[in-house]
Protein backbone atom coordinates (compact mmCIF):
# COMPACT_ATOMS: atom_id res chain seq x y z
CA UNK A 1 0.00 0.00 0.00
CA UNK A 2 1.74 3.19 -0.75
CA UNK A 3 0.96 6.79 0.16
CA UNK A 4 -1.91 7.30 -1.53
CA UNK A 5 -3.99 4.64 -0.63
CA UNK A 6 -5.90 4.05 2.33
CA UNK A 7 -8.00 1.08 4.04
CA UNK A 8 -11.24 2.44 5.58
CA UNK A 9 -14.74 1.54 6.75
CA UNK A 10 -17.85 2.49 5.76
CA UNK A 11 -21.57 1.53 7.11
CA UNK A 12 -23.27 -0.02 4.24
CA UNK A 13 -26.43 -1.37 3.72
CA UNK A 14 -25.80 -4.75 5.44
CA UNK A 15 -23.13 -3.30 7.92
CA UNK A 16 -19.59 -2.02 7.87
CA UNK A 17 -17.88 -2.87 4.40
CA UNK A 18 -14.05 -3.07 4.23
CA UNK A 19 -12.75 -0.64 1.86
CA UNK A 20 -9.93 0.71 -0.10
CA UNK A 21 -8.82 4.27 -1.57
CA UNK A 22 -6.48 4.89 -4.50
CA UNK A 23 -5.22 8.38 -5.08
CA UNK A 24 -3.82 9.85 -7.88
CA UNK A 25 -1.00 11.99 -6.83
CA UNK A 26 -2.78 15.32 -8.53
CA UNK A 27 -6.21 16.08 -7.73
CA UNK A 28 -8.33 13.80 -9.49
CA UNK A 29 -10.30 14.57 -12.41
CA UNK A 30 -12.98 11.47 -11.48
CA UNK A 31 -13.94 8.84 -9.41
CA UNK A 32 -13.59 4.67 -10.56
CA UNK A 33 -15.51 2.21 -8.31
CA UNK A 34 -13.63 -1.37 -9.12
CA UNK A 35 -16.19 -4.44 -8.08
CA UNK A 36 -14.52 -7.73 -7.24
CA UNK A 37 -15.03 -11.57 -8.41
CA UNK A 38 -17.52 -13.59 -6.59
CA UNK A 39 -17.34 -14.06 -3.03
CA UNK A 40 -17.92 -17.40 -2.83
CA UNK A 41 -15.03 -18.76 -4.98
CA UNK A 42 -12.58 -16.74 -3.13
CA UNK A 43 -13.28 -13.51 -4.51
CA UNK A 44 -12.33 -10.56 -2.65
CA UNK A 45 -11.06 -6.56 -3.40
CA UNK A 46 -7.23 -7.78 -3.33
CA UNK A 47 -7.57 -10.25 -6.79
CA UNK A 48 -5.19 -9.56 -9.35
CA UNK A 49 -7.68 -8.06 -11.64
CA UNK A 50 -9.55 -6.29 -9.26
CA UNK A 51 -6.05 -4.40 -8.11
CA UNK A 52 -5.02 -4.03 -11.78
CA UNK A 53 -8.00 -1.91 -12.50
CA UNK A 54 -7.70 -0.05 -9.63
CA UNK A 55 -4.01 1.00 -10.68
CA UNK A 56 -5.35 1.52 -14.32
CA UNK A 57 -7.83 4.11 -12.88
CA UNK A 58 -5.21 5.76 -10.76
CA UNK A 59 -3.14 6.19 -13.94
CA UNK A 60 -5.85 7.82 -15.72
CA UNK A 61 -5.85 10.56 -12.79
CA UNK A 62 -9.76 8.86 -10.97
CA UNK A 63 -9.56 8.59 -7.18
CA UNK A 64 -10.39 4.89 -7.07
CA UNK A 65 -12.52 3.05 -4.30
CA UNK A 66 -13.21 -0.78 -4.17
CA UNK A 67 -14.60 -2.44 -1.10
CA UNK A 68 -15.13 -6.28 0.12
CA UNK A 69 -18.45 -7.29 -0.87
CA UNK A 70 -20.83 -8.30 2.39
CA UNK A 71 -19.25 -11.44 4.19
CA UNK A 72 -16.03 -11.22 3.12
CA UNK A 73 -12.85 -10.12 4.78
CA UNK A 74 -13.68 -7.75 7.13
CA UNK A 75 -17.11 -6.78 5.52
CA UNK A 76 -20.27 -7.16 7.30
CA UNK A 77 -23.34 -9.14 6.21
CA UNK A 78 -23.96 -12.30 3.93
CA UNK A 79 -23.65 -13.01 0.29
CA UNK A 80 -27.05 -11.83 -1.34
CA UNK A 81 -26.64 -13.35 -4.75
CA UNK A 82 -25.74 -10.22 -6.48
CA UNK A 83 -29.10 -8.02 -5.06
CA UNK A 84 -27.58 -6.79 -1.91
CA UNK A 85 -24.02 -6.09 -3.57
CA UNK A 86 -25.48 -4.06 -5.79
CA UNK A 87 -26.49 -1.68 -2.75
CA UNK A 88 -23.77 -1.94 -1.43
CA UNK A 89 -22.22 -0.49 -4.84
CA UNK A 90 -24.93 2.45 -5.09
CA UNK A 91 -23.72 3.36 -1.13
CA UNK A 92 -19.74 3.46 -2.23
CA UNK A 93 -21.12 5.49 -4.98
CA UNK A 94 -22.28 8.02 -2.89
CA UNK A 95 -19.79 8.35 -0.11
CA UNK A 96 -17.84 8.93 -3.35
CA UNK A 97 -19.70 11.23 -4.55
CA UNK A 98 -19.98 13.40 -1.59
CA UNK A 99 -16.08 13.01 -1.20
CA UNK A 100 -15.75 14.44 -4.74
CA UNK A 101 -18.37 16.39 -5.74
CA UNK A 102 -19.20 17.48 -9.34
CA UNK A 103 -16.70 14.52 -11.02
CA UNK A 104 -17.81 11.73 -13.28
CA UNK A 105 -17.65 8.00 -12.17
CA UNK A 106 -16.82 5.07 -13.94
CA UNK A 107 -17.59 1.78 -13.23
CA UNK A 108 -15.58 -1.36 -13.81
CA UNK A 109 -15.33 -4.99 -12.28
CA UNK A 110 -14.28 -8.60 -13.17
CA UNK A 111 -16.02 -11.68 -13.58
CA UNK A 112 -19.32 -11.18 -10.92
CA UNK A 113 -17.97 -7.85 -10.30
CA UNK A 114 -19.24 -6.87 -14.07
CA UNK A 115 -22.75 -8.05 -12.98
CA UNK A 116 -22.75 -5.98 -10.08
CA UNK A 117 -21.81 -3.06 -11.83
CA UNK A 118 -23.96 -3.02 -15.48
CA UNK A 119 -27.04 -4.09 -12.69
CA UNK A 120 -25.98 -0.69 -11.10
CA UNK A 121 -26.25 0.89 -14.37
CA UNK A 122 -29.15 -0.12 -15.42
CA UNK A 123 -31.17 0.86 -11.92
CA UNK A 124 -29.73 4.04 -12.68
CA UNK A 125 -31.17 4.41 -16.30
CA UNK A 126 -34.42 2.81 -14.19
CA UNK A 127 -34.32 5.81 -12.43
CA UNK A 128 -33.93 8.47 -14.93
CA UNK A 129 -30.25 9.11 -14.42
CA UNK A 130 -28.67 7.50 -17.39
CA UNK A 131 -25.73 10.22 -17.49
CA UNK A 132 -24.83 9.19 -13.74
CA UNK A 133 -21.81 6.77 -15.12
CA UNK A 134 -18.98 8.00 -17.57
CA UNK A 135 -18.47 4.77 -18.65
CA UNK A 136 -18.15 1.10 -18.15
CA UNK A 137 -15.17 -1.26 -18.06
CA UNK A 138 -16.09 -5.17 -17.80
CA UNK A 139 -13.74 -7.56 -17.68
CA UNK A 140 -14.28 -11.23 -17.77
CA UNK A 141 -18.36 -10.35 -18.16
CA UNK A 142 -20.12 -12.53 -16.60
CA UNK A 143 -22.92 -12.99 -18.95
CA UNK A 144 -24.67 -16.55 -19.54
CA UNK A 145 -23.57 -16.94 -15.62
CA UNK A 146 -25.67 -14.26 -14.71
CA UNK A 147 -28.51 -12.21 -15.83
CA UNK A 148 -26.22 -9.35 -17.46
CA UNK A 149 -28.94 -6.15 -18.50
CA UNK A 150 -27.50 -4.25 -21.44
CA UNK A 151 -24.75 -2.00 -21.55
CA UNK A 152 -23.77 1.78 -23.00
CA UNK A 153 -22.51 0.80 -26.66
CA UNK A 154 -18.90 2.39 -25.39
CA UNK A 155 -18.36 -0.18 -23.23
CA UNK A 156 -15.12 -1.52 -22.47
CA UNK A 157 -15.25 -5.47 -22.78
CA UNK A 158 -11.99 -7.22 -21.97
CA UNK A 159 -11.91 -11.26 -21.98
CA UNK A 160 -9.76 -14.42 -22.31
CA UNK A 161 -9.89 -15.93 -25.18
CA UNK A 162 -9.20 -19.41 -23.44
CA UNK A 163 -11.77 -18.51 -20.43
CA UNK A 164 -13.50 -21.81 -19.65
CA UNK A 165 -15.24 -20.29 -16.64
CA UNK A 166 -17.29 -17.90 -18.92
CA UNK A 167 -16.93 -18.44 -22.96
CA UNK A 168 -16.25 -16.57 -25.38
CA UNK A 169 -19.04 -17.90 -27.11
CA UNK A 170 -21.18 -16.90 -24.06
CA UNK A 171 -19.49 -13.50 -24.04
CA UNK A 172 -20.36 -13.00 -27.92
CA UNK A 173 -23.84 -14.48 -27.66
CA UNK A 174 -24.58 -11.54 -24.75
CA UNK A 175 -23.11 -8.24 -27.74
CA UNK A 176 -23.71 -9.41 -30.34
CA UNK A 177 -27.38 -8.05 -30.32
CA UNK A 178 -25.86 -4.63 -28.36
CA UNK A 179 -23.56 -4.50 -31.07
CA UNK A 180 -20.81 -3.68 -28.46
CA UNK A 181 -17.13 -5.27 -29.64
CA UNK A 182 -15.52 -7.57 -27.35
CA UNK A 183 -11.31 -6.90 -27.23
CA UNK A 184 -10.17 -10.65 -26.93
CA UNK A 185 -6.53 -11.68 -24.83
CA UNK A 186 -4.83 -14.08 -26.54
CA UNK A 187 -3.80 -16.70 -24.23
CA UNK A 188 -5.38 -15.36 -21.11
CA UNK A 189 -8.16 -17.72 -19.38
CA UNK A 190 -10.34 -16.36 -17.10
CA UNK A 191 -8.27 -15.04 -14.02
CA UNK A 192 -5.71 -13.40 -16.53
CA UNK A 193 -2.77 -15.44 -15.42
CA UNK A 194 0.40 -13.68 -16.68
CA UNK A 195 -1.94 -11.04 -19.09
CA UNK A 196 -2.66 -8.68 -16.78
CA UNK A 197 -0.37 -5.89 -18.46
CA UNK A 198 -2.38 -5.95 -21.59
CA UNK A 199 -6.04 -5.27 -19.76
CA UNK A 200 -3.99 -1.91 -17.98
CA UNK A 201 -2.41 -1.03 -21.35
CA UNK A 202 -5.70 -1.44 -23.65
CA UNK A 203 -8.23 0.52 -20.97
CA UNK A 204 -5.63 3.70 -20.94
CA UNK A 205 -5.10 3.51 -24.37
CA UNK A 206 -8.92 3.66 -25.26
CA UNK A 207 -9.72 5.72 -22.59
CA UNK A 208 -6.93 8.91 -23.22
CA UNK A 209 -7.94 8.59 -27.22
CA UNK A 210 -11.90 8.40 -26.55
CA UNK A 211 -11.98 11.40 -23.97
Amino acid sequence: MNKFSKRFTLDGPAGKMECMLDLPEAAPRGIALVAHPHPLYGGTMENKVTQTLARTFVTLGYATARFNFRGVGQSEGEHDRGHGEVDDMACMMAHMQAAYPGLPVALSGFSFGTFVQAQLHARLVNEGKPEAIERLVLVGCAAGKWPMPNVPEDTILIHGELDDTITLQMVFDWARPQEIPVIVIPGADHFFHKRLNPIKNLVVQMWRRDN
